[in-house]
């Protein structure tokens, strides 16, 4: 009899590697996202902003309590229970899948977009998020701070999901520093089997970016290359992952187009997905396949090496050096969306403290 799926998306979770997320912590949007087989979830800045005007119905009232009962709450200290408590709601839900082996189970909350540029900070705030519950995985910018911040807090026992990384260069940075970490708690006789590092690369972005410097430079290019061009730097982050045996293991996010699913299915990878695209992606009559080890065709990666130097330092795994990740274009575009994305949840904090008594 023909085993029946619920959709391309819960047929990949149940007979290939490679296995999915939940790209917000609506819980609407993840009860649907576990149900077709997802195994983990993921927040950031402009996501709970996104979730909270969206479903306020559903956290009005939250947000009023506390404000009452903290009368001397400051904005910020209000919006950040708001996503802690986001992150742990989120956390209960996917307690019943969590296996601290694999990291299956996991949801990511992601450390203060402002500090990017101090890793003391962004430790401190790892090391409390790992404390909510036992399946968080904390978010820290691949920045230079986020390198070093990425070793401590792994010495330190926590799972780690590196963040605003577009780059091989920023792959291999983050996996070098995991690994530093392990190696320091084996040294010390620590567990290490409970910690489950990852990296992000944020595919859709890194074509945006290039679209972005193709307008600003007056470059022409074959406009197909450039939906193609985050794909080609995730599979060659893959492959030297692959070849390194580094225990971080790789995601993909910021979905633009089906390439950015259909392509990775069979890698031993993980892949956060908003919503909608996962909507299109069950509703689509795209075969499930493994098509990771298919290469991006080479005039598309030659031309795009070619024609723009940002490719090369995204592409390359000596594309760039770790002074120089916090300049990327990539970098610092996300960044200011992340940091204007909890700019507007503190304003609309601000909106209810003002009319709360």
């Amino acid at each position: 009899m023909e085993k029946k799926y619920r959709g391309p998306l819960h047929e990949m979770a149940l007979t290939t590697k490679t296995d999915y997320w939940n790209d917000s912590c609506s819980i609407n949007e993840l009860s649907y996202a576990i149900e077709n087989g997802a195994v983990g979830a993921t927040t950031n800045p402009v996501i709970v902003k996104n979730v909270l005007k969206a479903e306020l119905e559903n956290y009005e009232e939250q947000v009023k309590e506390l404000i009452a009962n903290n009368p001397e709450a400051t904005e910020d200290e209000i919006a950040w229970v708001l996503i802690e408590n986001m992150a742990v709601e989120g956390a209960k839900l996917l307690k019943p899948v969590f296996d601290p082996e694999t990291g299956r189970g996991r949801i990511s909350i992601q450390t203060n977009t402002k500090y990017y540029r101090k890793s003391e900070l962004l430790i401190e705030q790892a090391l409390h998020f790992s404390d909510l519950a036992e399946n968080i995985q904390v978010k820290i910018p691949a920045t230079s701070a986020g390198i070093k911040a990425f070793e401590e807090s792994t010495y330190r026992g926590v799972s780690i999901n590196a963040t605003v990384s577009f780059t091989v260069p920023q792959a291999i940075a983050v996996a070098k520093a995991v690994e530093r970490g392990l190696n320091r708690r084996e040294k010390e006789g620590l567990d290490n089997s409970h910690i489950n590092p990852v990296c992000t690369i944020m595919v859709g972005r890194v074509d945006d970016w290039l679209k972005d410097v193709a307008n600003r430079d007056h470059i022409i290019t074959n406009p197909e290359y450039l939906e193609w061009a985050g794909v080609a730097v995730m599979k060659n982050a893959y492959n030297i992952f692959q070849e390194r045996g580094y225990k971080t293991k790789l995601l993909a996010a910021a979905y633009r187009n089906h390439h950015q699913w259909s392509q990775f299915i069979g890698g031993d990878i993980l892949e956060t997905i908003p919503y909608k695209w996962q909507k299109r992606f069950n509703g689509s009559n795209i075969e499930v396949k493994e098509r990771i080890g298919d290469s991006v065709a080479p005039e598309i990666i030659n031309e795009l090496l070619y024609k723009f130097d940002d490719f090369k330092k995204a592409y390359l795994p000596e594309g760039m050096e770790e002074k120089e990740f916090d300049n990327y274009g990539a970098v610092t575009k996300t960044l200011l969306q992340f940091s204007e994305g909890y700019d507007e949840l503190v304003s609309i904090i601000r909106g209810y403290m003002l009319i709360v008594r």
